[in-house]
């Protein structure tokens, strides 16, 4: 091991991806596809890991075609769809209680990457332009002027509730100055403003990450 390389981390682990976009389930049905909000039996998967790292949001803004369910189940009434933030803030409840259940922080550490945002609308940064089209620089300054996504204050009152510990990778302010790092400028796949293609940011939420993981 090299004078720079921390101690005590194990270099040869496993690493895991389990992609579920809503955390909670999508269970098949007679009517069809429904995104259960208060069920979490893939949570199954993810118990006595040492390292956690949750995400979810992207997804939970998709509609027609693009969203992988039909229904929407909340306790015991199904409907067709509902509002996405609140359907994401149960969502997140129910991970949340899963949390509670089922994590021993003496063995596992849980973090959750806040939300990754988008620049679809030019007015949130002072600008004429619909979108990140064109865009080269950086917002000015340190704080984004419509503040916080909606779904991130979601999520952190949802965090606020969780009584295990759970460390916030809160990756999305920075990430909000950076309008420039789409691929909408760089590419000829139109206009993609939640995607991310620039050098730097990703890089940052992993540096960020690796830091989290050392405390």
């Amino acid at each position: 091991m090299t004078c720079d390389q921390p101690q005590n981390i194990d270099y040869n682990a496993t690493i895991y991806l389990y992609r579920t976009p809503y955390l909670v389930d999508i269970v098949k049905q007679s009517i069809g596809r429904v995104l259960r909000l208060d069920s979490i039996n893939g949570g199954d998967t993810w118990k006595d890991m040492d390292v956690l790292v949750f995400n979810s949001w992207h997804w939970w803004t998709h509609t027609g075609n693009m969203q992988p369910f039909d229904y929407i189940q909340d306790g015991s009434t199904i409907s067709k769809d509902m509002d996405r933030l609140a359907a994401y803030y149960k969502g997140m409840s129910t991970w949340g209680k899963w949390v509670d259940l089922n994590v021993n922080p003496s063995k596992t550490k849980v973090f959750f990457q806040g939300i990754s945002p988008t620049h679809y609308m030019g007015k949130e940064w002072g600008s004429s332009s619909r979108n990140c089209y064109g865009e080269l620089q950086p917002v000015e300054g340190s704080s984004y002027p419509t503040g916080l996504p909606e779904a991130q204050v979601v999520l952190n009152k949802v965090l606020s509730g969780i009584k295990k510990p759970v460390t916030l990778l809160d990756i999305t302010t920075l990430s909000q100055l950076r309008k420039d790092a789409h691929p909408s400028t760089y590419g000829d796949t139109g206009v993609d403003c939640s995607h991310w293609c620039v050098p730097g940011l990703p890089d940052t939420w992993n540096q960020l990450m690796y830091a989290s993981f050392l405390n």
